[in-house]
């Protein structure tokens, strides 16, 4: 390594005006050792993503800025997104203007001390390093289960995702600019990240509680992110459709020979609740079949209409504004 490269920060924030401060602190000092340690470039920066807050983290950013734009850099998109739009909206604003990239979350729940082992896996020559817990020990039982299985389920389906890894990963310049390519609208960056490829390694690390505040991932949105995951990188759902039909159809043509010999034989006392709970269970199977075929149906709707993943408002930035262009909206 000759010449330090230049780290970009994104950051996507969501209402987090009780932690913001602390982090930026944090990630400062962080990167006042780095910089020290000629690990990376003085032109560095933290890039605060505003994914539409309705509380003061706008503000906040605004006035981090302002005090240390040195350090500190904001983005502030025109409306809620959602985290995987403001992780990409930033990624994609920078990608022109940094050597390297890290993305991770503004509770500061990854450690930032494995920064340092990540650009050193990145000097070696990965493109990318996925940041990998190491334990669950801050997690309840609970989301410890539905998380484990979350990853194993990915699997089975088909989805090349890197086992307990969230969105804590380091990615060259190269591999953004290959990112850019990627134009769906249903966006699921644990599977899209492995799919461009490139040399990778994983650095482990023990995730930390949260410095203040909730969990902006309850529990009805985790189901969601769930969901979409599925569905975006695996059509096996849809297989099982299919061979549950198939199933069901060998079923009714078993009881229908049943019924057949049975009425043949004179004992056709034919029990309502057994006829009850076939009509349930077939209304429930074609209902929940629906479920999954309209699910797919919905993301061809949004995909073929081509509306932009994110609008970036303002990008507060003295080196590189320029390159905000009009792909930053597609």
């Amino acid at each position: 390594m000759t010449v330090p490269e230049t780290l970009y920060m994104v950051i996507p924030c969501y209402n987090e005006e009780e932690v913001l401060r602390e982090t930026a602190r944090q990630l400062k000092e962080k990167y006042e050792s780095l910089i020290s340690r000629n690990l990376i470039s003085a032109k560095s920066r933290i890039v605060f993503v505003n994914d539409g807050s309705q509380d003061k983290t706008w503000q906040i950013i605004q006035e981090l800025h302002s005090e240390r734009p040195e350090f500190f850099s904001g983005i502030t998109l025109s409306h809620n997104s959602g985290h995987q739009n403001a992780v990409l909206a930033g990624l994609m604003t920078i990608r022109d203007i940094c050597d390297v990239s890290i993305t991770m979350d503004a509770d500061l729940q990854d450690d930032i001390n494995a920064v340092d082992e990540m650009l050193e896996r990145y000097y070696e020559g990965n493109q990318v390093v996925y940041g990998v817990r190491s334990a669950r020990k801050t997690d309840t039982f609970f989301k410890k289960f539905t998380a484990e299985a979350f990853y194993k389920f990915m699997k089975v389906m088909g989805a090349d995702v890197v086992y307990n890894h969230a969105d804590f990963r380091l990615m060259s310049r190269r591999v953004l600019q290959e990112l850019a390519e990627f134009r769906e609208v249903n966006l699921f960056l644990r599977g899209m990240i492995p799919l461009i490829g490139f040399k990778s390694c994983s650095v482990y690390y023990e995730r930390r509680e949260r410095l203040a505040g909730e969990s902006k991932y309850p529990l009805r949105k985790m189901i969601s992110f769930a969901v979409n995951g599925v569905t975006s990188f695996s059509t096996k759902p849809l297989k099982l459709i299919t061979a549950l039909g198939f199933i069901m159809s060998i079923i009714s043509i078993v009881a229908f020979i049943w019924s057949f010999a049975v009425k043949v034989t004179g004992l056709s006392v034919l029990g309502w609740s057994s006829t009850i709970c076939s009509i349930w269970l077939i209304g429930g199977l074609q209902l929940f079949c629906l479920g999954i075929i309209g699910e797919y149906v919905g993301k061809i709707y949004a995909e073929v209409k081509g509306r932009p993943r994110f609008i970036v408002e303002d990008f507060l930035n003295e080196v590189g504004a320029e390159f905000i262009n009009e792909e930053n909206e597609k």
